[in-house]
């Protein structure tokens, strides 16, 4: 289970928010964001409700100044708790549409894709086990997209605006 309060200003002041788990739209609780706790668990906060838009991941700790920290806006607008994952951990990458074309399988963490496969654009793929996180560029830089299990048969559903990816890392409780 984790906890993460969202406040309307910077250092933790102003009208606040506590959340438990998933929230579709956070919107009617809060009219912007400033500073955010995790006090446990890891979270995915995105700019639209509905788990949509923009993207940004946090772990347990404090974010006295929210928008000066990370890449997105005061509006966060939908959040999801990561739920805890024990055991192995697969995906696997395509390099095209619906799981077609070459593929590559990874159980680990690989801070360099290109570099490592040779190819940088992965246009779907199949989260076998375990959560993740993908990046636009290498050493875990740049945009970041959430990945639970399931196929995605193309870079859209993960809300990807490019099929231009970096790296990929494991979710793991810190």
């Amino acid at each position: 289970m984790g906890k993460i309060i969202f406040y309307e200003d910077k250092n933790f002041r102003g009208p606040h928010y506590e959340c438990t788990g998933d929230c579709t739209d956070l919107q009617a609780m809060l009219e912007r964001c400033r500073s955010i706790r995790v006090e446990s668990g890891m979270f995915m906060l995105y700019d639209r409700p509905g788990y949509m838009g923009n993207q940004c991941f946090l772990n347990r700790g404090d974010n006295p100044d929210y928008m000066g920290t990370t890449c997105m806006n005061d509006s966060v607008r939908s959040c999801r708790l990561i739920p805890m994952h024990h055991g192995a951990f697969r995906i696997k990458l395509y390099e095209n549409f619906d799981m077609a074309g070459q593929m590559m399988e990874l159980t680990d963490d690989c801070p360099n894709l290109p570099e490592r496969f040779r190819v940088s654009n992965f246009n779907s793929c199949n989260v076998a086990d375990g959560h993740w996180l993908m990046y636009e560029q290498p050493n875990y830089k740049g945009r970041h997209y959430y990945l639970r299990p399931g196929s995605y048969r193309n870079f859209t559903e993960w809300n990807g605006s490019t099929s231009r990816m970096g790296s990929v890392k494991r979710l793991l409780d810190l």
